[in-house]
């Protein structure tokens, strides 16, 4: 069996840098009409996160509010995003059909690991028709860790892998590649950080040099 391909969605196949800033504004908006929130809306602290559970994200973001409000900003926060994407707004990296298309049509399984929740990869698969390539999103909030190795380690176990790659851009997907024995690729795209880029077995500009990395490995 071939090796499985897993991605992460944000920051890998999808450019939610495109959608983010607009969102987590609208989301904080809603908070200060709450007379719940004063100042500006913490998007820098966000962007350094990504990569982060989402329960981590909040609690740093809004640490002296209640459970129940952080569960509230981000209902309202994915509404945001899933607007955002169904209204065009948002975008696949650069060569993302074409990368997808060469793995799928050689028979790679193609999954994806991410911490966004179902509904939301779901709205990102539909508005950019990746149904045909990619077999099954599997999202953290369907386990009960909040750790991405044992989400991939889920893939691993549900599909009988023995051998796989993952491909993110953050030190979550490189450590969740290593504690399943997988191969990281690590994309040096907007949310990386180049210390953490440094975990990964190998580090692409661009998603295409997957694509001439497998066509290497076939001729070896």
């Amino acid at each position: 069996m071939k090796a499985a391909i897993i991605f992460d969605m944000d920051g890998t196949i999808f450019q939610t840098n495109r959608i983010l800033e607009a969102s987590l504004r609208d989301a904080f908006h809603y908070l200060r009409d709450e007379g719940l929130w004063k100042g500006r809306t913490p998007i820098e602290t966000y962007r350094e996160m990504m990569g982060a559970p989402l329960s981590v994200v909040w609690s740093t973001l809004l640490p002296d509010h209640s459970i129940q409000v952080r569960r509230q900003m981000n209902d309202v926060f994915h509404e945001q995003l899933i607007g955002n994407i169904q209204k065009g707004n948002g975008a696949l990296y650069p060569n993302t059909e074409k990368l997808l298309g060469y793995l799928s049509d050689r028979g790679f399984p193609i999954f994806v690991a991410s911490n966004g929740y179902p509904h939301y990869l779901q709205a990102i698969v539909e508005s950019h028709s990746l149904g045909e390539w990619i077999s099954t999103c599997y999202s953290i909030q369907e386990i009960q860790s909040e750790d991405k190795a044992d989400l991939i380690r889920q893939i691993k176990e549900d599909h009988n892998l023995s051998h796989g790659i993952v491909v993110g851009d953050r030190l979550s997907d490189f450590k969740g590649a290593e504690a399943n024995h997988f191969l990281s690729i690590g994309c040096a795209f907007d949310f990386s950080q180049d210390k953490e880029l440094l975990q990964a077995d190998i580090v692409v500009d661009d998603l295409i040099e997957i694509k001439e990395y497998m066509e290497k490995l076939a001729t070896e």
